[in-house]
């Protein structure tokens, strides 16, 4: 399974919203952290979120050990299983 972990404050509230609207994706929460997991890759769309740059780049806390940030730019975030 893939899983990225994103820190639970209001500027990322629409990272966890977009990643939730694909509908292989499942957002929950761990602690302070909105879980983001799939069986197949998590592709998130960097203007649908309506995110700026600082808070793009700044939005990932982790991901699990068996996931990989393969595109982290100014167009998407991916993670895929590696």
């Amino acid at each position: 399974m893939t899983v990225l972990y994103v820190l639970d404050v209001p500027e990322n509230t629409a990272v966890a919203k977009v990643a939730g609207q694909d509908p292989v994706v499942t957002v929950g929460q761990l602690g302070p952290y909105f879980t983001i997991s799939s069986d197949g890759p998590i592709v998130i769309d960097r203007r649908a979120t309506g995110c700026r740059h600082a808070v793009w780049y700044s939005c990932v806390a982790g991901v699990s050990r068996d996931s990989r940030i393969t595109q982290h730019d100014k167009d998407a975030l991916r993670v895929e299983r590696g």
